[in-house]
């Protein structure tokens, strides 16, 4: 009987797939936007940025790299790859599916951090205080009760998705130490 886990295969294909220059570079400028919505939905996260203006990020994970630039009213820009970073932040698992695993289990993924320490204080903040409200951006575009129907929805599916991955033998996503108890019959 085959004990793989059945998507192990789309973590081979991750780590060896190099995507072509121009879609990394729109992909990093979509996540920048994305971000700014983020921290554009609170003023404090904008203000404890503006603090650190002109501050650079470095920020990688495997084969991935981005350079963020704070700019003056507290938000982010793409920075150019010749900017000196201020701050390194390095996610220290390469694997997808461990990634995965520490979000699905609520925990942040570990990471190594290296340079100014007040601002990795201010971004450690934001980690924890800051939150993308999914449900009331998505009832701009469709109303506020298919949006709260739709948050719902995806809640339960994300659930339901977890609890069967959970449940799963050889999964990945099981959190160490978690062993199937079985009663003695």
């Amino acid at each position: 009987m085959n004990n793989t886990f059945p998507f192990s295969f789309l973590e081979s294909i991750a780590t060896r797939f190099q995507p072509p220059d121009w879609v990394v570079s729109e992909t990093q400028q979509r996540l920048v936007l994305f971000l700014n919505h983020v921290l554009m939905q609170e003023k404090e996260a904008q203000d404890r940025l503006a603090r650190k203006k002109g501050s650079v990020l470095h920020i990688r994970w495997g084969l991935f790299a981005l350079d963020l630039l704070i700019t003056p009213a507290g938000l982010l820009d793409k920075a150019s790859s010749a900017a000196k970073p201020d701050l390194l932040i390095e996610v220290a698992v390469d694997s997808p599916i461990s990634l995965m695993q520490s979000i699905m289990a609520g925990k942040p993924p570990p990471v190594k951090i290296e340079g100014d320490v007040q601002l990795a204080a201010e971004l450690g903040w934001l980690a924890e205080n800051l939150r993308w409200d999914f449900e009331e951006d998505l009832s701009r575009v469709v109303g506020d009760i298919p949006a709260h129907a739709m948050a719902d929805a995806a809640k339960r599916i994300g659930q339901a998705v977890k609890s069967f991955l959970d449940a799963a033998p050889d999964s990945p996503f099981k959190a160490a130490g978690d062993t199937d108890v079985k009663a003695a019959s």
